[in-house]
């Protein structure tokens, strides 16, 4: 039966080519063809496809290689600033440990983000980033070496004559020191200045007066100390007196 059948397919197909020719041939060669094309496209629309899902895992890769030395660096420059700001308002050698672990990273954690970036030596904005980087460090290393030297009172003493007497000098525009300063003043009026030099100052008199808590007083006078600028400006060109000068405010 199953021969008989094949038997009859074969004829049919002899006669279907014999009748349409060429025609025939094709009709029954066409749709593999067809199927074979469409494998081969689907096969390269398939490679296409991974190939820019790999290039997007690769950016994103690159990205969050980025990320995470901007992080690093930056956390880095903190932990530094912190450190070194703790030393220099309380004295205690135990933030030089951390302060030096922090600086010591530093410039290797900066060359992580500048090959996260591409490692162009050429980048002027990287060339600028070091540049400050050097600078940042060179500050906070000066601001370390003076309170080992005088510590964070205002006056440099010095002995008469070999001593014991001594006399202070206060060099704050010849020498200034604001980068160990942690003083603030508190005028005989109530107001709380946070310079000698600083043009604004904080009411800490009204709010007393009025019956403040001790924390929103606390927080005044916090508020006073974190607006403290890194120095005095006074060589600069565009410094501007205080309206009260030190002998008007007492405290």
């Amino acid at each position: 039966m199953l021969d008989s059948q094949a038997a009859t397919r074969i004829l049919y197909m002899k006669i279907l080519g014999e009748e349409l020719g060429g025609i025939g041939r094709w009709y029954l060669a066409l749709p593999p063809i067809l199927l074979i094309g469409f494998l081969i496209g689907l096969f390269f629309l398939a490679a296409a496809g991974q190939s820019r899902l790999n290039m997007a895992n690769e950016r994103l890769h690159r990205a969050q290689l980025r990320e995470q030395a901007l992080n690093e660096f930056a956390g880095l420059l903190t932990d530094a600033e912190s450190a070194q700001r703790g030393y220099l308002l309380t004295g205690e050698a135990a933030y030089l440990t951390p302060y030096a672990a922090a600086v010591a990273n530093v410039r290797g954690a900066l060359d992580r983000l500048h090959d996260a970036y591409g490692g162009d030596d050429s980048s002027s904005e990287f060339h600028a980033l070091r540049v400050l980087t050097g600078k940042e460090l060179g500050e906070l290393e000066d601001g370390v070496a003076l309170s080992k030297k005088r510590g964070s009172a205002p006056a440099e003493t010095f002995l008469v004559n070999g001593g014991p007497a001594r006399v202070g000098v206060i060099g704050s525009v010849t020498r200034p020191f604001c980068g160990t300063c942690d003083r603030v003043r508190l005028t005989a009026d109530g107001q709380v200045r946070n310079c000698l030099f600083a043009r604004d100052e904080s009411n800490l008199r009204d709010p007393l007066r009025h019956g403040a808590s001790d924390d929103e007083l606390a927080g005044i006078w916090l508020r006073a100390v974190a607006a403290k600028l890194p120095g005095h400006g006074i060589n600069d060109p565009g410094f501007l007196q205080p309206a009260r000068p030190m002998s008007a405010i007492g405290g």
